[in-house]
């Protein structure tokens, strides 16, 4: 982090601002939002600092910034048209440690004034660290509109039982757990609607029950965290996430996802990489119920789908067996996420009447599949894991009635910003990957969709990883993109 978020408590505190024209007035009318006591320094002031000042709200000292007027202050801000003068200020305020604000130029600051979302007592704030004031303003025109003003009712609500909920919940686990579950019930729906008086009676009840023990034992989460960009998950993944005490993750699981997890959960890395299980999946099955018989929230976060080979099925199997409850949330998986990604329409009614989702795991150097099966014209086929062995998927296919010239791409780290696809055919695409040192995760999709590539990419991350078709009329691909490990059942 650039900066350190934090909220500082003003009222009363003296605080300054150099400067009298319409942005030092905004810089005034937040810290008078904070109850300051604002002292501006200018020689002239706009005519609304000039009202604040004349109705005493303000002290105005009319003139040029002198190097005594930081003293005793606990806040600067800068905000004249005067380069010199501004960086003056912020030399003199950072080495007296005083907190110091100069109006549009970041490198000269100490503390940056965030995009704010006022709710009091909730407040939500939104910074770029100085990189984009306006992505800064955007992104805050959307989270208000999910935060009604009564969320400011609720938190005051809550506020006056705090004290109460201390001395009744000493241990600070049980009370989180009392609040959360409060809070996901019916408290916040009553506030929201205007039922505050039903509200607090809801509370009010069940401080009086106690509830000094953990509650209700453990519970399991198993969440599908998607192909690889956060931004695919769905709503109720983002909320078990943050209410897990332990998580058990995949090494499928990107590090963008896992930063979504709530701070405090303890991790568990359980990922299986080729020939590298961290943990065996019997394992992984006792370690899911010995966590929630602790009485945990455990998510179990796995890389795109639980169900589509992701071995959701045996786990919630065992759970099922030692009667812990669980949850299952579906995420978008690999074949769905990489596809579009790549602009490959599985499904396109011109090339294909069916899809089909298939494992290219090697066991004991052998893919024993329904190669007839997959081997039918007018179909897709979607093989997971196959990337070690594309060779022999490609041979049992064509040696199975399929045309060497079929279309076939391979998918490396799809959805993310090192996304590449290669594409060719079942003739030419083995070699075209060991050419350009092909990492996992992938996914290679076979059939007639795949020509569709050329025209439909449009994904295209970062300048340096383009997610266009590398096949060249000579069938060569262009140079190889970061890496990561081979997708693995887990």
């Amino acid at each position: 982090m650039d900066y350190y978020p934090l909220f500082m408590k003003l009222t009363d505190r003296p605080c300054l601002v150099v400067g009298g024209g319409n942005v030092a007035m905004r810089k005034v009318t937040l810290l008078r939002k904070a109850k300051a006591q604002v002292t501006v320094v200018a020689p002239e002031l706009c005519p609304e600092l000039v009202q604040l000042r004349d109705a005493g709200e303000i002290e105005h000292l009319e003139r040029s910034f002198e190097e005594g007027d930081i003293a005793r202050r606990v806040l600067v801000v800068a905000s004249t048209d005067d380069e010199a003068v501004n960086r003056h200020i912020s030399e003199l305020a950072t080495a007296s440690f005083v907190p110091v604000n100069v109006v549009d130029r970041p490198e000269l600051c100490t503390f940056i004034t965030p995009s704010m979302i006022d709710r009091s007592p909730l407040q939500v704030a939104i910074s770029t660290g100085g990189a984009s004031p306006v992505l800064a303003r955007l992104l805050r025109s959307r989270i208000e509109s999910f935060l009604p003003a009564s969320y400011g009712r609720l938190a005051a609500m809550l506020e006056a039982f705090r004290d109460r909920a201390k001395a009744r919940l000493p241990n600070p686990e049980i009370r989180r757990r009392f609040w959360e579950r409060l809070l996901e019930g019916p408290v916040t729906e009553l506030v929201l609607s205007g039922r505050d008086d039903a509200a607090r009676k809801i509370v009010n009840e069940a401080l009086d029950e106690g509830l000094d023990r953990r509650d209700g034992g453990g519970e399991v989460f198993l969440v599908g965290a998607g192909p690889g960009d956060p931004d695919l998950l769905t709503f109720r993944a983002l909320r078990l996430m943050q209410l897990a005490d332990v998580v058990v993750y995949d090494n499928l699981v990107s590090p963008g996802i896992l930063e979504l997890v709530r701070r405090d959960a303890e991790m568990i890395y359980a990922g299986k990489r080729r020939n590298d299980h961290a943990l065996p999946q019997e394992d992984i099955n006792r370690l899911l119920v010995k966590l929630a018989k602790e009485g945990n929230r455990v998510l179990r976060l796995k890389g795109g789908d639980p169900f589509i080979f992701g071995r959701g099925g045996e786990e919630i199997d065992t759970l099922m067996q030692e009667g812990i409850p669980f949850q299952v949330v579906p995420g978008v998986t690999a074949a769905a996420g990489c596809a579009s990604f790549a602009g490959i329409p599985l499904t396109h009614r011109d090339y294909a009447q069916s899809l089909i989702f298939a494992t290219g795991h090697l066991k004991n150097g052998t893919i024993d599949l329904n190669w007839n099966m997959l081997a039918q014209p007018a179909q897709t086929v979607v093989f997971y894991m196959g990337l070690l062995g594309l060779p022999i998927i490609c041979r049992e296919l064509k040696a199975h009635g399929r045309a060497p010239s079929t279309p076939a791409a391979l998918v490396e780290q799809g959805t993310t910003q090192n996304q590449r696809v290669l594409v060719g055919t079942l003739d030419t695409l083995p070699e075209l990957v060991k050419e350009h040192d092909v990492q996992p995760p992938t996914l290679i999709i076979v059939g007639e969709v795949v020509a569709l590539h050329e025209r439909l990419k449009w994904f295209r991350p970062g300048s340096d990883h383009t997610a266009h078709s590398l096949f060249s009329s000579h069938g060569h691909a262009a140079p190889a993109a970061a890496a990561a490990e081979e997708q693995q059942p887990a």
